[in-house]
């Protein structure tokens, strides 16, 4: 059975990785999904075309999420599109780039911020907006990451940005839950996505990081697209602010804990 069916889901950062693999996932279960993209036009393009073979509905929007503007304009976009206002909002657009705190640029310091933690914050108002505007519900899934826990030294920009989002999605699944909004974290752990493809090519380096993981692994895209369609859906119906770890079990490791 289609989980979604007769959803209108944003899916932003939707051009590669685990964003491609969401957008493909919601669609199977029957959403019709706008893509959104930055600078990765013709991945977009492709991706759409791609859901639309399989039988699927959906549109790419080109939208920086840490613009206010922009925002504005892709859910409008996304709308008109697909038929009505977005009822299911993936917050998955990030960026990291390592960086010593003695080292980090306040530029680079802003750049994460303004991506993972401002575009959250703008997409998740605007969807909102339109769901409380229609009456209907909805469900807002921001992709956090294991560092909302876990520190990561060369990455405090980036697990700021993921702390900042786990408390941010807590707090409006509060101001949400009267309007039938549900708002719910998935955090992704080591995932084999472009950033991490590299380690195909370092064996040391990839055992390194499974040792890490209980499970044994690194996970695939797939994986953590099958929980945001579960989150999103009417199965997890009683699940609000809360995160759900796709991580192998990263986060019980004992250097962790």
């Amino acid at each position: 059975m289609a989980r979604l069916e007769g959803r209108r889901a944003l899916v932003t950062g939707a051009s590669s990785g685990i964003g491609a693999a969401t957008a493909r996932r919601l669609a199977v279960e029957g959403a019709a999904v706008a893509i959104d993209y930055v600078g990765r036009e013709g991945e977009a393009k492709r991706l759409r075309a791609e859901i639309e073979a399989d039988g699927g509905r959906a549109v790419e929007v080109r939208g920086d999420v840490s613009s206010e503007r922009d925002v504005v304009a892709m859910f409008a976009r996304a709308s008109e599109a697909l038929g009505g206002c977005v009822d299911l909002l993936v917050n998955n657009a990030g960026i990291e780039k390592r960086f010593e705190l003695v080292d980090m640029p306040l530029g680079e310091w802003q750049a994460v911020l303004d991506v993972n933690l401002t575009g959250p914050f703008l997409c998740a108002r605007e969807a909102a907006r339109g769901m409380i505007a229609a009456g209907r519900g909805g469900a807002i899934v921001n992709v956090s990451s294991v560092h909302e826990r876990i520190p990561w030294p060369g990455f405090a920009h980036y697990c700021a940005s993921k702390g900042g989002l786990a408390l941010l999605g807590q707090t409006i699944a509060k101001e949400l839950a009267p309007h039938g909004i549900r708002v719910v974290g998935v955090a992704p752990g080591a995932i084999m996505t472009p950033i991490n493809e590299g380690l195909d090519e370092h064996a040391e380096q990839r055992r390194q990081v499974e040792e890490e993981i209980p499970l044994g692994y690194i996970g695939r895209p797939e994986q953590v697209a099958e929980a945001v369609a579960w989150v999103a859906s009417d199965a997890a119906s009683y699940v609000t602010g809360t995160t759900l770890f796709v991580d192998g079990g990263m986060t019980t490791y004992p250097r962790f804990v």
